[in-house]
């Protein structure tokens, strides 16, 4: 994705060489995320949903979030990821720490220890579609400004080879993050059509944006039924140089700089939980741009990875190369629109 990825500078090859490493080493591309990082409840029913009843069903709870979930997908993908959050300092604030550790990210989050770990709980059809979700975020309101300002952050904006966002963040958060490393790509994710407009003052900085239908709906302007392409010629208009709308297991929609294309996902074996799909998406995706791939063979590696978290119980499932390569396989190429 030449536009996207390497706008302003030639920077983000698969093989690179740092100031600070010995002679000859290489050093895997660097990201720095900044979003949500929270305890995720998912409650499934086990009935056909009645609305305005109660519906018998089961309640699960992992961490999630979505600049966590895609962090996560972009160490599996070979990125090294550094990771701005903010937690309360409770029993759940204790288990995202962990959880970030064992994912092998570098941990730059804030704790406030008068404050609840931030949460989202979704409620999702016996076929695991959402009915609804709740978020309960306010401390990522009043805090990532003042957090996105630390020393420690700023060193790492200065590190990172391309930054991440989503839109769990307050609008001054965004623009303040957008702001940190002018010169290096930044990729956002919508997160839901109530929060994706805190990204629209941003459009001019984003490099690339992923987005459902519904979200790119809203920042269009445009009716939640009308179609993808209308959706993405009317961002470009906007000023967003690129972006990736999905539509569950319609192709996904790719615009980048006048280019329009479209990739099917492939075939799941069940739906187990949407959760996380579009997050697991924007990060392999983004792991692979920054390895060098094209635009298009990086939304491959994303709707492998989609696939795989469809398909699994956990917002982002564990799995192995030879996993991600037999669901790779079966994504078909792109079929251009323009």
């Amino acid at each position: 994705m030449r536009g996207a990825v390497r706008r302003g500078a030639d920077r983000l090859s698969p093989v690179r060489r740092r100031e600070d490493s010995p002679e000859g080493a290489v050093s895997r591309p660097r990201l720095l995320a900044a979003g949500g990082a929270h305890i995720d409840r998912r409650g499934r029913l086990t009935v056909e949903y009645v609305a305005e009843a109660s519906n018998p069903g089961q309640m699960r709870e992992d961490v999630g979030g979505g600049a966590f979930n895609a962090a996560r997908w972009a160490v599996r993908r070979d990125i090294a990821v550094s990771l701005v959050s903010l937690r309360g300092g409770d029993a759940s604030g204790e288990r995202v720490a962990l959880a970030i550790e064992e994912a092998g990210i570098e941990d730059l989050s804030a704790t406030y220890l008068d404050r609840a770990t931030p949460s989202y709980t979704a409620i999702l059809t016996r076929e695991g579609e959402l009915v609804t979700g709740l978020a309960d975020m306010e401390l990522y309101e009043i805090g990532f400004p003042k957090q996105l300002r630390r020393r420690k952050v700023r060193e790492a904006a200065r590190e990172a080879d391309a930054l991440l966002a989503d839109a769990n963040m307050p609008e001054e958060a965004l623009a303040l993050f957008a702001g940190l490393a002018p010169e290096k790509p930044l990729f956002a994710i919508a997160v839901s059509p109530a929060k994706a407009p805190r990204l629209l003052p941003s459009f001019g900085r984003i490099s690339c944006l992923y987005m459902n239908r519904r979200e790119a709906c809203r920042l269009a302007g445009l009716s939640p039924d009308a179609e993808p392409r209308a959706a993405a010629e009317a961002l470009a208009s906007l000023g967003l140089s690129a972006g990736i709308i999905t539509r569950g297991d319609n192709p996904a929609v790719c615009f980048d700089q006048g280019m329009l294309f479209e990739i099917a996902p492939p075939p799941v074996s069940r739906i187990a939980d949407v959760t996380g799909a579009g997050d697991a998406l924007a990060g392999a995706t983004v792991a692979a741009l920054m390895r060098g791939l094209s635009l298009a063979e990086a939304v491959r590696e994303g709707l492998a990875a989609a696939m795989l978290t469809v398909e699994s119980e956990e917002a982002s499932p564990e799995t192995d190369e030879a996993a991600f390569r037999a669901a790779l396989a079966q994504v078909p190429q792109p079929r251009m629109l323009t």
